[in-house]
């Protein structure tokens, strides 16, 4: 008995003590401390001075009274408390008129905030800040890669919108009047797209297209381990070009020399001479299949992107591996190039985005808003603005930093291939045989496909796995599973009166991640 009582004699007192001291403060428990005049003052004029110190002699309006912001200092009497006027302006640091040489009046001493759009157009005319000038840093060349090789990296973390108008020069006064909603904006009228040709040749599935610069045939890379050159008017046949041990993942012309480069599962990279129709250099590095491949629009480089979850970057003469863009966990799928900074872009199966920089070699950005493997990259050629796709759904990102503009849901599959127009009609291809076609201002999709399968084919050899527009961009061309090339044209027939946008402006809804 004794040892019970010890065992629990401490416990049973804080207990106790805890019940007393309860006890006694019980009556002041939800009583709030009295606020103390001066003590709040000396609060306010120390917070006032730390935060607002740079703008204390700025004036302030209330109602038409001009009364300075260090009135509200101890000492003065008419010090305002929180709430007690809640209609008030903003004072710029000086009233402005509206030109040379004329007056003041009672509105132009009253600097109102600027507008969304105005800020805009304001961060526009400001002397570049860091981020655009980032932008437009770009290599001058393979030595100049080369040179650099290794250095630090350059960028920064994402700067947000408010902090891209600060570096410029901006101002970061916010409005403080409640904003609306965001609605849905019309979407532009696009005329529908139909099946015009449907191609057949290959043995095996269509993996690959790439228009040549000129416009007048087109390439494809397939299963049979063939690689294809068609004329683009009449849909014939020209070339069969072979070498390659395995299927053809990735094809490219060159815009700088009569070059076509190919990739494919036999880890082999290839550069044909299209003057003898020969293989003439190969890229020897990569430890898996080789996926895709871009050229950079103004360097003798090329990149290619492969499933030992590695991007190469080659100089094209001297068959040199500049760098090894290593950081992706799983097989890169698809490598897109651009004259301007991130030069290099990748999607991996390991749902995330890459932004590079070529300079270094190093990673600018990742972006890992996907939730699933990114197969699919579209540059606009206009904007400096790109698409993913994903089977979660498709992005939209703005360049240097990779910031999220909008999702594009609705497409429900496996994305294999993406293209995107100057007109700003966006194509996603899937597994399943669809093709839908988006309004890339709005993400409004206009139309969607599903073109037969080609007849002895299984249904389920419908998948499309690259799609192109031609250079005219009249021409949609899609590579697909039933060994067939199909090529779309816009109706020329149809109008905004025989083809209505089914739009209604509901509340815009964005997933931020």
């Amino acid at each position: 008995m004794t040892e019970d009582v010890q065992k629990h004699s401490v416990h049973t007192l804080v207990f106790r003590s805890l019940k007393r001291t309860h006890d006694m403060f019980v009556a002041d428990h939800a009583k709030p401390v009295s606020l103390d005049e001066t003590s709040h003052k000396v609060k306010m004029a120390a917070k006032l001075r730390a935060d607002y110190s740079a703008v204390l002699h700025m004036p302030i309006l209330k109602e038409g009274k001009d009364r300075p912001l260090g009135s509200n200092m101890p000492g003065n009497q008419n010090y305002a408390q929180p709430g007690d006027d809640p209609e008030y302006l903003i004072t710029g640091t000086h009233a402005y008129p509206s030109g040379p040489g004329v007056a003041l009046t009672a509105d132009t001493q009253i600097h109102r905030n600027p507008s969304e759009g105005g800020v805009h157009a304001m961060a526009l005319a400001l002397p570049p800040s860091q981020a655009r000038l980032d932008a437009s840093r770009t290599a001058a060349g393979v030595g100049d890669i080369h040179r650099n090789a290794g250095g630090a990296e350059r960028s920064s973390a994402p700067h947000s919108h408010a902090m891209s108008l600060l570096e410029g020069g901006g101002t970061k006064n916010s409005s403080l009047v409640a904003r609306k909603a965001p609605t849905m904006p019309k979407p532009q009228w696009h005329a529908p797209w139909k099946l015009f040709r449907v191609i057949s040749g290959h043995l095996g599935w269509v993996r690959s297209i790439a228009v040549e610069p000129g416009n007048q045939w087109f390439v494809t890379g397939a299963g049979d381990r063939t690689i294809k050159i068609w004329d683009l008017a009449s849909g014939k046949l020209k070339l069969s070009l072979t070498g390659h041990i395995s299927t053809v993942r990735g094809v490219a012309v060159s815009t700088r020399s009569p070059y076509l480069f190919s990739c494919g599962e036999d880890k082999q990279v290839k550069c044909w001479d299209l003057e003898y129709n020969k293989v003439i250099r190969h890229y020897h590095g990569h430890l898996s299949a080789v996926y895709d491949l871009d050229l950079h629009p103004t360097i003798d480089v090329l990149v290619t992107c492969s499933r030992d979850a590695t991007a190469r970057v080659w100089d094209i003469r001297s068959k040199a591996n500049v760098h090894t863009l290593s950081g992706h966990t799983n097989t890169v799928a698809t490598v897109r190039c651009q004259a301007a900074e991130p030069q290099i872009i990748t999607g991996s199966h390991d749902s995330t985005i890459r932004l590079w920089d070529l300079i270094a070699g190093k990673t600018r950005a990742t972006l890992t808003n996907h939730k699933k493997s990114v197969r699919a990259l579209a540059l606009h050629p206009r904007q400096y603005t790109l698409a993913s796709g994903s089977a979660d759904n498709i992005k939209q990102w703005t360049f240097p930093d990779g910031n999220f503009i909008q999702n594009l849901s609705g497409h429900n599959a496996i994305i294999n291939a993406m293209a995107v127009n100057s007109d700003g009609v966006l194509v996603s291809g899937a597994d399943n045989g669809t093709i839908h076609l988006w309004d890339w201002r709005t993400g409004y999709n206009f139309q969607r496909i599903h073109a037969a399968v080609q007849p002895g084919s299984l249904d389920s050899e419908s998948g499309i796995f690259a799609c192109m527009f031609d250079h005219s961009e009249s021409r949609l061309i899609t590579a697909e599973a039933d060994k067939t090339i199909k090529v779309y044209k816009e109706d020329d027939t149809a109008t905004e009166e025989s083809h209505p946008i089914n739009w209604k402006p509901e509340i815009l809804k964005r997933k931020r991640f």
